[in-house]
């Protein structure tokens, strides 16, 4: 067994022979070296600080900077004592990272090994001396190590750890944009031998893929296709690596298509590869893999030509299957990213009409029976979309009466603020959108009046308006079916209240005066007007800033007028 203490003493002496001159001839200095770098290599503890409080660390320098036939064996001594964290701040005071960045143009592999581990250890988490190094032009020369020596593994690693450090800063993002470094990663990550490459490779895409510069050039040079033909060459196997591979670079995909030239290039007018590829995990038993394509429809269908190629190219009924999968005590996040997508689709007018044609809404009923806020938010909101602009469909939904109650229900949702807005504003729009008798009458049956009522008193001007702009139409069509919760919540004195905020929205005001209007010319509620003296609030706004408002205050008190 070696004696500890002799370890100690042959350290000492090592230290305070390299402490007296550096100038000693290298055949006398290299066996001290030996002895600095055995003890940091058998990893003796508190070896790296000794060898640093002993002030050798400008002498190691100065044998750096005059080109010592001992340099490698000096950076090889430097690069295991900053696996030590306390020892990096001398080292950068010493000057150890400025002499040892030459040696990244050695054509000395060897050499090349020891020096970027040497820095990449001495500026770990390090951004001053991180930013320095960019401006030093490391960006380029470590793409080029890499070009020249493709197949050194253990150099390869120490590149890309250094890219992965870097980054994250806008610089090396600036000075990656102007050099191939997409090419590189994908060839890198084709021939990845393991699990911990491509997770270093896919952290470096996803830091740089949030520079929408880069993402277009990740996009042009198949970035996109090399992730996706690598989440085929893992999936089906349970191996926990392989999945979170899986996980990371579908996720990675995503992103990209934030990006909208990015997101066009991947799509291809519907043929592109990856959006095929995304159709198929979709499909695919794989979790992860139906979220991350949910989302990727989402992304693609933010514009409104891919939603209508989309729509023709069938991926309706799988996203529809995939959220039918998921309804009972299924993964939330995927129920939300494939409602996201629907509601996307459903934004062009063309598409609600096919959607209709598809019998999509009698599917989407099936996840009425859904018990999460989240996907009921979300379900709630890709039904108001659909029936946005479109009379037929708000009139099918409006006149349904287990949806109706369903939503009526969620109205009154205690625990999720947003489920409760959207409900209301579903049933808003079913009335606004279909202007039915019959849509009318079949929301006052399911209570749902109500709630457009208390809407109308909503803190967002939006939601006021669209309530109102209901109530209005609902009064002008079947004033009987909305005359008793009008004046239960007596909806009048509230309407008169808004009408005489001198802080209240123009729009608010306007479509108030609209509900009044309906009342007033149904004739059935004119006592009810009378009562709160509402002719009072419209002579004030008679002289109103808005001219519609002003003239439409001006005309109700004719209409007023005309019927006392």
């Amino acid at each position: 067994m070696t004696d500890p203490g002799a370890d100690t003493d042959s350290l000492s002496e090592a230290l305070k022979a390299i402490t007296v001159s550096m100038e000693l001839i290298e055949d006398e200095l290299r066996p001290h070296l030996d002895t600095l770098l055995q003890a940091l290599l058998e990893k003796k503890e508190g070896a790296a600080v000794e060898i640093c409080r002993s002030g050798i660390l400008p002498s190691l320098a100065q044998a750096l900077r005059t080109k010592s036939p001992l340099s490698c064996q000096v950076t090889l001594v430097v690069a295991e004592m900053a696996r030590e964290a306390t020892v990096r701040e001398p080292c950068i005071q010493a000057g150890l990272v400025k002499e040892l960045l030459p040696y990244l143009h050695s054509d000395n592999q060897e050499m090349l090994l020891n020096t970027g581990r040497a820095i990449g250890r001495i500026c770990f988490d390090n951004a001053q001396q991180q930013e320095q190094l960019v401006q030093s032009s490391v960006i380029p020369r470590l793409l080029s190590i890499m070009r020249e020596y493709p197949e050194n593994d253990p150099l390869l690693n120490v590149c890309l750890l250094a890219l992965c450090n870097l980054a994250d800063l806008d610089s090396a993002r600036e000075a990656l944009a102007s050099l191939d470094v997409a090419n590189v990663l994908t060839f890198q990550l084709k021939r990845s031998p393991d699990a911990e490459r491509r997770h270093v490779i896919l952290e470096i895409l996803g830091s740089l893929g949030e520079s929408e510069t880069l993402k277009l050039q990740f996009a042009e040079s198949g970035v996109p296709e090399a992730l996706s033909q690598m989440i085929w060459t893992l999936q089906g196997g349970s191996d926990p690596h392989d999945l979170c591979s899986i996980k990371i670079a579908s996720n990675l995909i995503v992103s990209l298509l934030l990006g909208d030239e990015s997101m066009q290039k991947c799509f291809g007018e519907g043929s592109g590869v990856v959006y095929q590829d995304v159709l198929l995990w979709l499909q695919n038993s794989n979790t992860q893999l139906q979220l991350s394509g949910a989302l990727a429809i989402a992304n693609f269908a933010r514009n409104d030509c891919n939603c209508v190629k989309m729509l023709e190219l069938g991926v309706v009924p799988h996203l529809l299957t995939l959220l039918e999968q998921h309804v009972d005590e299924g993964d939330v996040s995927v129920q939300h990213a494939g409602l996201s997508a629907l509601r996307n689709l459903a934004i062009p007018a063309t598409n609600k009409v096919r959607m209709l044609q598809d019998g999509v809404t009698a599917r989407i009923k099936g996840l009425l029976r859904s018990d999460m806020p989240p996907v009921q938010f979300k379900l709630l909101g890709t039904l108001r979309m659909m029936v946005d602009g479109h009379e037929e469909a708000a009139l099918l939904m409006g006149r349904d009466g287990v949806l109706l109650s369903r939503v009526k229900e969620w109205c009154e949702a205690k625990d999720h603020a947003g489920v409760r807005g959207e409900a209301s504003r579903l049933l808003a729009a079913l009335i606004r959108h279909s202007r039915s008798p019959e849509v009318v009458s079949a929301v006052a049956r399911a209570d749902g009046i109500k709630h457009l009522i208390s809407m109308a008193t909503s803190e967002h001007v939006i939601m006021q308006n669209e309530a109102l702009m209901a109530l209005a139409i609902a009064a002008a069509t079947d004033i009987e079916s909305i005359m008793e919760p009008i004046r239960e919540a007596a909806l009048l004195s509230v309407l008169k209240t808004m009408l005489d905020d001198p802080a209240g929205a123009v729009e608010v005001k306007f479509n108030s005066l609209g509900l009044i209007c309906s009342l007033a010319n149904s004739g059935a509620m004119k006592e009810d007007l009378d009562s709160v003296n509402i002719q009072d609030s419209l002579s004030q706004l008679t002289s109103h800033s808005s001219s519609k408002v002003a003239s439409q205050a001006e005309a109700l008190l004719h209409t007023l007028g005309d019927r006392s």
